[in-house]
């Protein structure tokens, strides 16, 4: 399938389109996805530096800082081709981690830290909690003065490379006022680390507890900007996430057509039968329209009201279009579909993670309609 689609590309998207694909694609074969599934860190630290050398890492970051001074729209054709070739690894939480320095660090954590992660250091988000909802913003976490430092309380959940991080930006409730922290990975102990079982097992999920750890003022990000940063990354990680399900989708619907035009049932290819057709070309549409809206919220992103709408827009459509063209590809696939050796089902459990994370389709619609209509 071409991976072209209708969409004006800058210059720089394009280039990191094509180079992005051809690395994913060589370096992510699914038997290499397939032998990190039971690997500890869950990817590979040889193409990580890779990724690093090719500035990956640094393209949504200013130049001063060492980065190369694009933006999140940039970042989102190099995210699409990972989805495609299911790569795992910590770019997508070192991207946000590094996007909240950006928006509400300190001089001194910026001078300190984003240099560091253009250049490899691994960086991760902690927001989500056991009891909490999709708003970023309803805390139970808490930072209590003692003495002349904080002592952190609580626990977060679904803290993805939390242990190969080297830090963790960390959200908790200060005052009474929502804060962010920049946490060294070396002051959580590893009994307070627990890998969590989550539904796509080429990802490393954590639950981190924070009870008794002790942070300086100078770890928290900057308080008047957090509440916009708290809602700003809600939409970097959907865009992030759309660019990641689209890839997806597309590399299933290849996987699916491959088979039904190799497997032959009662003398045919499976694929001349009409009652697969159909699912296939829906799926394909449904991919395309999925696309021109990722590629809209990336170009609309930095747009007040059009950015946000697009963006929650291109989450619900790549969610519904890997969740169908994955199921398909189960169902076509018979008997085997339903094994754990089907790569089918990979892409099925990709979508799973991804339509619930930061928000699910229903959360997105609602959100939607109070947008659209008011």
């Amino acid at each position: 399938m071409s991976n072209k689609a209708t969409i004006g590309f800058s210059e720089e998207q394009a280039q990191l389109l094509d180079v992005a694909t051809a690395f994913c694609r060589d370096k992510s074969p699914v038997e290499k996805v397939r032998a990190l599934l039971t690997d500890e860190l869950g990817y590979d630290p040889a193409i990580w530096t890779e990724m690093a050398e090719l500035g990956w890492l640094a393209i949504a970051v200013p130049e001063e800082f060492g980065g190369i001074g694009l933006g999140l729209a940039e970042v989102v054709p190099v995210v699409e081709q990972m989805g495609r070739a299911l790569m795992a690894g910590p770019f997508v939480s070192t991207t946000l981690a590094a996007q909240a320095l950006v928006l509400a660090g300190t001089e001194e954590q910026q001078a300190k830290l984003l240099p560091d992660l253009c250049a490899g250091a691994i960086a991760t988000l902690a927001f989500s909690e056991p009891h909490a909802d999709w708003d970023l913003s309803h805390i139970e976490c808490t930072a209590t003065r003692e003495d002349d430092g904080y002592v952190l309380s609580g626990r977060k959940t679904f803290v993805e490379n939390a242990a190969a991080a080297a830090w963790i930006i960390v959200s908790v409730m200060r005052d009474g006022a929502p804060a962010l922290v920049a946490l060294e990975r070396s002051a959580v102990s590893d009994d307070a680390l627990r890998r969590e079982i989550i539904i796509d097992e080429t990802r490393r999920s954590y639950q981190v507890t924070l009870d008794g750890i002790t942070v300086k003022e100078d770890a928290f990000l900057d308080g008047a900007k957090v509440e916009e940063t708290l809602a700003h990354l809600h939409l970097c990680a959907n865009l992030l996430l759309s660019a990641e399900m689209c890839g997806g989708t597309v590399s299933v619907i290849d996987y699916t057509v491959e088979y039904l035009k190799t497997r032959k049932q009662f003398g045919k290819y499976i694929g001349s039968y009409q009652a697969l057709k159909h699912p296939i070309v829906d799926a394909h549409v449904s991919y395309e329209h999925a696309r021109s809206h990722l590629y809209s919220a990336a170009h609309n992103f930095t747009q007040q009201g059009e950015g946000e709408i697009a963006t929650r827009m291109a989450k619900t459509q790549a969610g519904d279009a890997l969740s169908f063209a994955a199921d398909r590809s189960i169902q076509f696939h018979g008997g085997f579909g339903f094994t754990y050796d089907c790569d089918a089902q990979l892409y099925r459990r990709r979508s799973l993670w991804c339509e619930n994370q930061f928000g699910d389709a229903i959360y997105h619609r609602a959100k939607l309609a109070d947008l659209l209509l008011g």
